[in-house]
């Protein structure tokens, strides 16, 4: 690959908010991020590979797809395997992210009609959502349906359903006591009310019953199939379907959905893809550079395609074998290497300040955060911390810590997992956000830049 790659990359924060803005659009669902992303790594001269396929012989720039989770791996031109060939010098520098964000899954049987002949979507809320920030949004539905030929197929909807609030009016209470919401009762989304169905040329029986269609029989439509009798399996989740805007005095900020985490996995692949496409004199030969991003963050990670799942092991292991490295040289390589694990974060809440470290103050545009704490909710530790912040220092670039209240338990990501699983040093690092996990967050695109910046540092080896 040469500087003239026909996937061109964004070269300051401006282009880059604008492709990634294009990116999360794209990306409705994990499926259609991953999807995405393989289509950006295709464009880039990465080649393929399934986990059935031999890797013996694989292209040294490769890539597999999992459902929804991408590993991809650039192994140098005169990779230094060392003098003995037992890769005495070998490391992997990872990138790590998640492609999966807080929504509402579609249950197996969805279509619901109440007496007044309102219909209701069933569905699941996924991961730790904001309920109250689903409400009154036009939402649409995107994900993945399975036909019986085993065929994937990815769809996506428009604006097409609406979980409504209840008017103040009706809840006198609403803004003394608070919204309380029951998840099975309040946040069914409607999509139509019979009655007025057929004034849009929907039939009538002759008991005066409105044929109306399965929400999967729509989207069977968009798959391209005759009807729902064709789906033997789907995966599909709520989206909101306005679009991402730049907001606040200049455009400071980036208002959107799935910034959590597609802002991590987005200045990771471009991190990765800037290395790819460097000069092989500022390449380390001993270095190989792997972008990892997972589906499942959202829902714990145990999962085969999470990061508690063996995918990126698998992954490593497969590499080290297809430079004819065996088991001892893959676990001393591994003892070795380091993975940054890259998630979005929390800015200070100017409205509610005291949820915050007294001393540790991280916002929004000061830079992307190493995330701190001593019970490894997070596992930065001092060793890998240091190999972080010399990242940021070789990049040039801002960068804050967060450690949480004592009184207010920390989130945690996929650092710890991945340290659990792979046994190497792992640093959790990510932009802060406002309204973390709400279906419309908001970021500093200025942090999503030097994010990247600092990724690419880590990557190269500084």
């Amino acid at each position: 690959m040469t500087k003239e790659s026909p996937f061109p990359l964004p070269t300051d924060v401006d282009s880059f908010t604008d492709d990634f803005i294009s990116f999360v659009q794209a990306s409705p669902t994990s499926f259609h991020a991953a999807t995405r992303l393989t289509e950006i790594l295709k464009a880039s001269s990465f080649t393929q590979l399934s986990e059935g396929d031999t890797w013996v012989n694989a292209s040294p720039r490769s890539f597999v797809m999992v459902d929804g989770a991408v590993v991809a791996w650039d192994v140098p031109t005169g990779v230094d395997t060392g003098g003995d060939g037992l890769g005495e010098n070998l490391r992997f520098r990872i990138v790590g992210s998640h492609l999966d964000s807080p929504s509402f899954a579609l249950k197996p049987t969805p279509d619901h009609v109440t007496s007044d002949g309102w219909g209701q979507l069933e569905v699941e809320p996924y991961g730790g959502l904001l309920y109250n920030s689903w409400l009154d949004r036009d939402l649409g539905l995107a994900g993945r349906l399975v036909d019986f030929e085993g065929k994937t197929h990815l769809v996506q909807t428009g604006p097409i359903m609406r979980i409504p609030q209840l008017a103040p009016h009706v809840d006198r209470a609403v803004n003394t006591d608070g919204l309380k919401l029951d998840p099975q009762k309040h946040l069914k989304p409607i999509w139509y009310q019979a009655d007025s169905l057929p004034a849009l040329g929907y039939d009538v029986d002759e008991e005066g019953r409105v044929d109306v269609p399965s929400i999967l029989d729509i989207v069977a439509a968009l798959a391209g199939l005759e009807d729902s009798e064709e789906i033997a399996g789907f995966d599909l989740f709520a989206f909101d379907t306005q679009a991402p805007a730049r907001i606040g005095l200049g455009g400071q900020f980036l208002a959107s959905s799935r910034l959590d985490n597609l802002s991590s996995a987005y200045a990771g692949l471009i991190a990765f893809l800037e290395l790819a496409q460097a000069d092989l004199g500022e390449k380390d030969p001993a270095t190989i550079t792997v972008y990892a991003s997972f589906d499942h963050e959202e829902i714990g990670s145990a999962t085969a395609t999470g990061a508690q799942g063996p995918l990126l092991e698998r992954t490593l292991e497969r590499i080290a074998m297809s430079l004819n490295l065996g088991r001892e040289e893959f676990l001393r390589i591994m003892s070795r290497s380091t993975l940054v694990s890259a998630d979005a974060g929390q800015s200070v809440h100017p409205n509610y300040s005291e949820k915050f470290d007294p001393e540790s103050r991280p916002v929004a545009g000061a830079g992307p955060m190493l995330k701190i704490s001593a019970k490894q909710r997070y596992s930065s530790y001092a060793p890998v911390n240091a190999i972080w912040l010399q990242a940021c220092n070789a990049a040039d670039i801002p960068h804050q810590v967060f450690v949480s209240n004592n009184s207010v338990p920390a989130g945690s990501t996929i650092g710890p997992l991945s340290a659990t699983r792979l046994g190497i040093q792992v640093v959790d690092v990510g932009i802060p956000l406002i309204s973390m996990h709400s279906a419309r967050e908001m970021c500093a695109p200025i942090d999503m830049w030097h994010l990247k910046l600092a990724l690419a540092s880590f990557l190269a080896g500084n």
